[in-house]
């Protein structure tokens, strides 16, 4: 055939196959091993597709502010529960045996990264900073001593006009025999003084929507908070 003439129409581009660019748009996070190699180091020949039930979903990355929780519908119509922002929950005093729920300060070590505690990240076993309020009026309430005031001496002279509310003498007595007893751990009362108790989440808020743990006592208390020095002097 010879050259195309002047007056014959061009023919229409021809169209480009985006199946390669949806594909790799479509491409979610699988949990397979289809894709890795051997022991041996030799690679796999991939024989199926990826399946649903292999199927992985983004981090829920749960940060701190007002409540913010959406349901995810899992696999046999199992609900999942992702917490995106949080700002308060169910924390237990273990030693007392008292649980209260209260707001969360501050996220202040995370084991994982650093990266976590500068962008307030809310993990399990994230060692956060919890308001102590709660526990200091079940305290007062419970023992007759305001946790607040330095000493304990000193808290009960601070507590005289919580005292004027009349307590029958039969009160008064219990609370003086309750007190004798009681065993308070040092670390734990200082912290009191600043109004935040350090505290780990052991729920998992981007999968129950929750974010619960327990107030650190002991030598828990002891390890996180040589971990904090160690970090405020790097």
């Amino acid at each position: 055939q010879g050259p195309i003439s002047p007056s014959r129409p061009a023919p229409p581009p021809r169209k480009q196959n985006n199946t390669t660019k949806n594909r790799a748009a479509a491409m979610g996070i699988s949990r397979d091993s289809r894709h890795k190699h051997r022991k041996t180091g030799g690679r796999r020949n991939i024989h199926q597709k990826k399946r649903k039930f292999e199927m992985g979903r983004p981090a829920a990355l749960c940060k701190m502010g007002s409540k913010r929780v959406r349901p995810v519908r899992c696999r046999g119509g199992n609900m999942k529960y992702r917490a995106l922002r949080i700002d308060a929950g169910n924390f237990a005093w273990g030693s007392e045996n008292c649980a209260k729920k209260v707001r969360i300060l501050d996220v202040v070590y995370n084991a994982t990264s650093n990266e976590l505690v500068r962008t307030k990240t809310l993990t399990k076993n994230s060692i956060v900073q919890i308001d102590a309020q709660p526990y200091k009026q079940w305290y007062l309430k419970k023992y007759g001593v305001d946790l607040g005031k330095k000493g304990k001496k000193g808290g009960k002279e601070g507590s005289k006009e919580e005292e004027q509310e009349k307590k029958s003498r039969h009160v008064i007595f219990k609370l003086k025999a309750r007190e004798a007893k009681q065993k308070l751990d040092p670390a734990v009362e200082e912290q009191f003084q600043s109004g935040r108790l350090l505290a780990c989440v052991s729920s998992r808020p981007g999968q129950c929507g929750r974010c619960d743990g327990y107030v650190l006592e002991g030598e828990e208390l002891t390890f996180y908070k040589r971990k904090l020095e160690k970090k405020k002097k790097a």
